[in-house]
């Protein structure tokens, strides 16, 4: 497998995991059970998973009122797309034998 293949692979698993820990947050904040806490929801949105963990917030209806979320969370994904694009478009050029 090349990089490119498993960048994408964890960038998929770490979206879905964010969106999945919303979605369970939710449930669980229905039920008034043990909670995830929010700063692993955050470093989840850090380590990749904000475009995921963003779409779960809206589609669970999930820390839709909390700003530390609403501000935070499209942040950390707006960061993240000027990273990549700053990276698919530096003046790098890297061969491999």
């Amino acid at each position: 497998m090349d990089v490119i293949t498993l960048l994408l692979f964890y960038i998929s698993g770490i979206n879905l995991t964010g969106f999945a820990l919303m979605g369970i947050d939710k449930y669980k904040a229905k039920k008034r059970a043990f909670r995830i806490p929010e700063a692993t929801l955050f470093i989840i949105a850090i380590i990749g998973g904000s475009a995921g963990s963003l779409i779960g917030m809206y589609f669970f209806h999930h820390k839709t009122l909390h700003r530390k979320f609403t501000y935070g969370i499209p942040l950390v994904l707006l960061i993240q797309v000027a990273l990549a694009a700053a990276f698919f478009h530096a003046p790098i050029n890297i061969s491999v034998l």
